[in-house]
């Protein structure tokens, strides 16, 4: 008789954002998502934070969160995933760094560093953007990137106009 071959659960980080329609509610839907499937369990969200847009700067305040959850996905299904929530929430990808009404990104996979396509992790830009950290030391203050724990980025990032939406980390559910 055999036997099936053990689960393995990986830690995974997650960033989300968004900054059309109802961002929360988008977000909390896609974190509901993801908790629903039998391959990935959500264990913390960060608080939720209204931040000024990134990279291109004529355009809506942005929300964002970071999740902590388990998977057994790949870190290629695991982003298959998140795409897949986004286009079922009607993400257009139409300009870089543009409005958009959910985003998905994955941060982090367990130790991996991968530099491939479709995937790049930990996620290349991570440290240096203040909307990815500070959710981020929410529920993972010590988690190691690039040889230094999270909140020791912060530290080295512009946080000024990033406010805190929803102190709850339970606002998405």
């Amino acid at each position: 008789m055999t036997t099936a071959p053990d689960i393995v659960w990986q830690t995974a980080t997650l960033g989300l954002g968004g900054n059309i329609g109802d961002p929360k509610a988008a977000m909390a839907d896609a974190l509901r998502l993801l908790d629903g499937r039998e391959d990935c369990r959500v264990l913390a969200v960060s608080k939720l934070y209204v931040t000024p847009p990134w990279g291109k700067t004529d355009q809506a305040d942005f929300f964002n969160c970071c999740a902590l959850i388990e998977t057994t996905l790949s870190p290629e299904d695991l982003l298959a995933a998140g795409l897949s929530i986004e286009k079922g929430m009607k993400r257009e990808r139409i300009e870089r760094w543009g409005p958009r009404t959910i985003d998905i990104d994955v941060l982090t996979y367990g130790d991996i560093e991968q530099d491939t396509q479709p995937l790049q992790l930990p996620h290349p830009r991570m440290t240096e953007r203040a909307f990815v950290l500070m959710p981020l030391v929410d529920i993972a203050p010590d988690l190691i990137i690039k040889g230094k724990p999270v909140s020791s980025w912060l530290a080295l990032v512009d946080h000024s106009g990033i406010t805190v939406s929803e102190e709850s980390r339970d606002w998405w559910v």
